[in-house]
């Protein structure tokens, strides 16, 4: 595989993850109280939002990445035959 199709293929993933879950969550660890040998964490969520337009955004650019949607990107007319 060339590195067209595989970035293609990572597009994909990332399109559907995108569209599926409309967000990536994630938990870590924070220090509240340090005082010698006290010490307590507390831990926090975050959530990064994906919007669906970026997934969907995703899943055309990987179309156009692996070879299956002709079309140029500069001006969105139909690609010349290779």
């Amino acid at each position: 595989m060339n590195l067209q199709r595989i970035l293609g293929l990572v597009l994909i993933v990332f399109g559907v993850v995108a569209m599926a879950y409309q967000g990536i969550t994630y938990t870590y660890r924070k220090k509240v109280i340090d005082i010698g040998p006290v010490q307590a964490t507390k831990k926090e969520q975050r959530t990064i939002p994906l919007p669906p337009i970026l997934g969907g955004a995703a899943l055309a650019r990987s179309a156009r990445q692996t070879g299956r949607l002709p079309i140029s990107p500069r001006t969105g007319s139909p690609a010349p035959p290779s």
